[in-house]
């Protein structure tokens, strides 16, 4: 390779410079106090493990076992892969490495690796931090998992007008059981459901077992009452169908009630990561954005692959994306070189409130401290701080 070429990155992978940089570490700390506040535990995870490890999700996640590099490791043979999402990991600390019974709260940030871009301009090493919560599967655990998802974002200081999108996976599965569509039938649906294609829908869905109800279900989408009024009655008596209905309704009105400025849309054909979630799934937007902010839902039985299967929801984000497009100018003082009691004492002062102090090293003058804004004087006697 030419050395012009040397310091060229792969597409979708970027460097991160100071002024970003100190924007994300301090969104960083800020969210996992924030997190620990909340009863969230802190845990690392491994960047690599044995890829029978992280297939808890990309089993039943196509798009996820896609996104996973996958290499050998010279050491063992086995197949390893380069984690592309740390929620099976913290499932296998939940069912083996740190049991716990009851109720058990996680929460993470770490670099994860996939692939491809998962959205347009999207970065292919997301810096991820998020929460997990196993051991509950009340509709208590949901609303708290996306209220502590909300004050994440808020924490980040984005606006309140933020929108934020339910949905749920009962309502479409439920479904497709009680019409005892096939898998290919459902594939057809799922995509049709996705690209909002109406029209195919409805022609579509005149053949199928329930058809009328199918259509409904995109038509109405967004529209709980009017979905209702235009379901048949033996759809609408069906067990699971009701339960998920009502967990819409009533997780819309609980968060509601906690946000009352904030938008709520529903679409309850929005089946992204359909095969894994199992229950409530939602996602946060900013205007003029096309990808979320952050998004979640429930997974339960997610650590049945490692032979301990709980109630599961939970979030993520990432931090590159919630930082986007925001830079803090960074301060720092230049201090002459030397050592005085008086010149060290006045750096250790100013180091110990925050302040970025470079003390100059040799024959340096301030041309060395380029970003240098301020510099350490002494006037008559005493060391001030002044603006250069």
């Amino acid at each position: 390779m030419p050395i012009s070429e040397t310091w060229l990155l792969p597409d979708g992978v970027a460097d991160v410079l100071p002024e970003q940089a100190q924007v994300i570490e301090t969104l960083r700390r800020d969210a996992l106090d924030f997190l620990a506040s909340r009863g969230y535990q802190l845990v690392y995870t491994p960047f690599i493990e044995y890829i029978e490890s992280l297939s808890s999700l990309s089993e039943s996640n196509q798009d996820l076992d896609l996104a996973t590099f996958k290499v050998i490791d010279q050491l063992s043979g086995r197949l390893l892969g380069v984690r592309a999402d740390m929620t099976p990991q913290v499932a296998r600390i939940d069912a083996h490495v740190h049991p716990v019974e009851g109720v058990a709260r996680y929460c993470y940030a770490g670099t994860v690796l996939h692939t491809k871009p998962q959205g347009f301009n999207t970065t292919r090493a997301p810096l991820q931090l998020g929460a997990e919560l196993f051991g509950s599967d009340s509709l208590d655990a949901d609303v708290e998992m996306l209220d502590v998802m909300l004050s994440l974002i808020k924490t980040s200081g984005h606006p309140d007008s933020i929108h934020l999108d339910l949905g749920h996976v009962g309502l479409f599965r439920s479904l497709v059981k009680h019409a005892g569509l096939s898998k290919s039938v459902e594939r057809q649906l799922s995509d049709l459901y996705q690209r909002k294609a109406l029209p195919e829908l409805a022609e579509f869905t005149q053949e199928l077992n329930f058809g009328a109800d199918f259509y409904a279900l995109g038509r109405y989408a967004s529209d709980l009452d009017a979905l209702q009024a235009n379901l048949s009655a033996e759809i609408f008596a069906d067990a699971a169908f009701k339960q998920a209905f009502d967990s819409v309704k009533a997780t819309q009105s609980e968060i509601q009630a906690r946000w009352p400025n904030l938008h709520i849309g529903i679409d309850i054909v929005e089946l992204r990561s359909y095969h894994y979630h199992t229950g409530l799934m939602y996602a946060v937007y900013a205007p003029n954005r096309a990808a979320p902010l952050a998004q979640g839902g429930r997974y339960d039985g997610v650590g049945q692959h490692f032979g301990r299967a709980r109630p599961a929801t939970g979030f993520s984000c990432d931090l590159y994306a919630l930082c986007a497009g925001k830079f803090k100018k960074i301060e720092q003082i230049a201090a002459p070189k030397g050592t005085d009691k008086a010149l060290l004492d006045a750096i250790a002062a100013l180091r110990a409130q925050g302040s970025n102090v470079i003390q100059l090293l040799g024959s340096d003058d301030l041309t060395s401290v380029p970003h240098a804004t301020h510099q350490l004087v002494n006037a008559a006697g005493e060391w001030k701080v002044e603006k250069l």
